[in-house]
């Protein structure tokens, strides 16, 4: 009896093991057909087994018995499919593409969200740029690339220098962020660019209006959200190459990127070369303060450059866990327009027009490094989300030597020198207490120690400090409408450094003789501010009708170049001085949104109201300081309204046509301007395109024509010194196609573009070179070749 008992359990233990060992996961990944980015909260539902994919689009089904299986991969705006697996120890990783369909909530029940409907449920004016929209627009800079987004500009510096602008406001309004991380450089300056490589960017995010809830300080126009790139797929390895050239500045570049991944740890790096000349301008000469200067061959002189960028990223991901550390260097070397910066350039030896590739005096060099660190940590019931940078940007701006005034003619050629380092921590913790709220809690916290060299000087060494805490809830009180409420308090701390003059001036006394001193430009003082913010929205969604309004109270802390700028700016031909009695910006917006989608066609309007209770920005008086004309900072209550309408159709199969429209009002109310408008307001424009795609000719894949037709108004809304800008329109035409070279599947992507096709002269008001009347590069062609591996 003894033995019989032991052999069956001995029978039953091995048929145990046996079936236990004929268990096996199953691997794969979720991804959006057209665009193939990654799919999160997609439902993939067996018999008694089941997946949902992370924010990787990635999914694993564990326990699978040996054998053929039936999932159904199902997920809202999506079209639901149906995939067969067959089981055993060589199963390979499956990948799933799913189509965009307009399926109901009502008709499947999920429980991720798509980004499109995420976007569509909250309040705030997003635009979602995609990397298809970035390779397909790609311009000079990155920000000249946006600028085709109705309601983005930007502020140009030359050909490969861009800031950004957000219905007509910039510079310090409106924060970049990179990798979850601010990025901090130079940019309250009107010549300072934005030291980021566009390349290899995939997904952006941006916000227009008031973004000071979840960004702090210095988000009052919005933000410019570039998002982490996505995880490579598990046992992956790919890259891309893009090459680059250009008729009017004779640019050559190449960018090349690789990325791999195993089962957990994954790497990614880039490196993107660019060399170009002087661009040319659809004019023979310039007229500046009354000064004319012939262009040899239509060259804006000095205006070449070159640009060096690095980076590498290394990255773990599990079920619960993904974190990467990315590291870049960015640097770059451009020349300025040598007949801008001054009048000097009259009497200078440089022979400027010896070479279009030269980087002669006046010139600028910057260096940005960056590291950061995102890790999200996943529990039951909440996320945290840690991002850690570190940024070291420095920037020298060199100009020929001579003297001013009191100053005698310094011995170098370095006027000036900025080094900011700057510390980030953000801590953010993401929770559902229950099917019906959404609640997200973080902390802010940034310190920077900016210091400064050269024989100019016009803002001082500074150290600065900012912590905010914030909270928002985003309340579902339907499946279509949703209620997002937050408040936000920040603290921040500007600590000035004292500077004197390194050389004499002469002074009067009370008692009529004169002394020699080194004036002091700057003194040590500390200023405090603190500030609550708030905002309040909804949005709802009724059959293909999306609503959405937003309500906020921002603010903006004063920067060391408002509150203590003392000298002379000979790149603006100016005095500027601060204002250390400067209030922090207190601004409140209404935003609202509609958009409606019909069957092949869609229109969205966005129109918003803006009052600054007390706006900064720097006003030229009637005063002298020797030969320059002193502007100072002050403030101003300031109303302003506008918005932007799109509207899209699908006119025949291949056939699609889009028009944008923007329009912004400004208006100081009180004030040495009252009844001006503000600096650098665009004028109202309309951005009209159209995408036609062939047949296959040849080799010839999919080409498609682009043309887009820019017709701009006049702008006769100033502020002194500005001048009227008359209106222009605008042709650019691009063709693109693929070409198989070495593999079908990841063919040759061909892009020609001819920008200002008629050769037009026109000028942008809102460009750094308008105040010395420098028209806008001419006709240029480029092409472009990307090759993904």
């Amino acid at each position: 009896m003894f033995h019989k008992v032991l052999i069956l359990w001995l029978f039953f233990s091995l048929s145990s093991i046996i079936y236990a060992q004929k268990t096996y996961k199953i691997k794969g990944v979720v991804l959006n057909s057209k665009s193939l980015q990654p799919l999160e909260g997609v439902n993939i539902i067996g018999k008694k087994i089941f997946s949902i994919t992370l924010k990787t689009g990635e999914f694993t089904i564990h326990k699978a018995t040996k054998g053929i299986h039936i999932f159904k991969v199902s997920h809202l705006g999506f079209t639901s499919k149906e995939i067969t697996i067959d089981v055993n120890k060589k199963t390979e990783f499956i990948k799933v593409f799913l189509e965009e369909s307009n399926t109901t909530l009502e008709e499947i029940k999920v429980i991720g969200k798509t980004k499109k409907r995420t976007i569509k449920e909250t309040p705030t004016v997003t635009e979602f740029v995609s990397k298809d929209f970035l390779l397909k627009n790609r311009e000079n800079s990155l920000m000249q690339t946006l600028s085709k987004i109705p309601g983005v500009s930007t502020i140009k510096i030359g050909s490969g220098q861009s800031k950004p602008v957000i219905r007509g406001l910039g510079f310090n309004r409106v924060v970049v962020v990179q990798n979850g991380v601010k990025h901090e450089a130079q940019q309250w300056g009107n010549d300072h660019g934005l030291e980021i490589d566009q390349y290899g960017i995939e997904n952006i995010n941006i916000i227009k209006g008031a973004a000071s809830l979840v960004y702090g300080s210095d988000a009052i126009a919005g933000v410019v959200d570039i998002e982490p790139n996505k995880v490579p797929l598990e046992n992956s390895f790919n890259g891309e190459v893009n090459l680059l050239a250009e008729s009017n500045n004779d640019l050559i570049g190449i960018s090349f990127g690789l990325q791999k991944r195993k089962e957990k740890w994954f790497y990614r790096s880039r490196l993107t070369l660019r060399d170009y000349g002087d661009y040319k301008v659809p004019t023979e000469q310039i007229n500046y303060e009354n000064y004319i200067f012939t262009l040899e061959d239509h060259n804006l002189r000095n205006t070449a450059g070159r640009e060096a960028n690095a980076n590498f990223s290394i990255g773990y991901i599990s079920n619960k866990i993904i974190s990467e550390t990315f590291i870049s260097n960015v640097y770059a070397k451009n020349g300025f327009f040598a007949n801008a910066h001054g009048l000097e350039v009259r009497t200078s030896s440089i022979d400027y027009d010896a070479s279009n590739r030269d980087i002669d005096l006046p010139y600028h060099k910057v260096n940005h490094f960056k590291v950061i660190n995102n890790t999200s940590l996943e529990f039951e019931n909440h996320t945290l989300l840690f991002d850690i940078g570190f940024q070291n940007n420095k920037r020298e701006e060199h100009t020929e030597p001579t003297s001013h005034g009191y100053m005698p003619k310094p011995s170098n050629t370095k006027e000036r020198d900025f080094h900011k380092k700057t510390f980030s921590l953000n801590i953010k913790d993401t929770f559902k207490p229950n099917e019906k709220h959404h609640i997200v809690a973080g902390i802010n916290t940034e310190y920077q120690d900016n210091d400064i060299d050269g024989w100019g000087f016009l803002i001082p060494e500074y150290n600065r400090f900012t912590i905010g805490f914030f909270a928002f809830d985003k309340f579902e009180i339907n499946t279509d409408f949703h209620l997002l409420a937050g408040l936000r308090y920040d603290y921040g701390s500007l600590q000035n450094k004292s500077y004197n003059d390194w050389f004499q001036s002469t002074v009067d006394n009370v008692n009529g003789s004169t002394s020699l001193i080194y004036l002091q430009r700057a003194q040590n003082k500390t200023f405090n501010f603190g500030n609550l913010s708030a905002s309040l929205g909804v949005s709802y969604l009724h059959n293909n009708t999306t609503y959405k309004a937003n309500i906020g109270k921002s603010f903006r802390m004063p920067l060391a170049n408002e509150l203590a700028s003392n000298g002379v700016n000979y790149h603006m031909y100016r005095y500027e001085k601060g204002n250390i009695n400067l209030d922090p910006e207190q601004s409140y917006q209404l935003d609202i949104n509609i958009h409606q989608k019909f069957k092949n066609s869609s229109i969205e309007l966005s129109p918003f109201v803006n009052f600054f209770e007390n706006y900064i920005y720097l006003n030229p008086t009637s005063n002298y300081y020797e030969t320059q004309q002193i502007y100072e900072y002050t403030q101003a209550k300031v109303i302003r309204y506008g918005g932007e309408l799109k509207v899209t159709a699908k006119i025949l199969k291949n056939l699609h046509l889009n028009a944008s429209t923007e329009y912004v009002y400004s208006r100081q109310t009180s004030g040495p301007k009252k009844n001006f408008t503000l600096p650098f307001s665009p004028p109202f424009s309309t951005l009209l395109s159209a995408n036609y795609q062939f047949k296959d000719v040849g080799f010839l894949k999919k080409p498609q024509i682009y043309t887009d037709f820019r017709i701009t108004a006049n702008q006769n809304e100033i502020v002194p010194p500005e001048e009227i800008t008359k209106g222009y329109q605008v042709l650019n035409m691009s063709f693109l196609a693929t070409i198989s070279v070495i593999n079908k599947n990841q063919p040759l992507q061909l892009k020609l573009k001819l920008n200002n096709l008629f050769n037009t002269k026109y000028f942008d008001h809102t460009s750094f070179y308008r105040l010395i009347d420098v028209p806008e590069a001419g006709r240029n062609l480029s092409i472009s070749l990307t090759q993904t591996f």
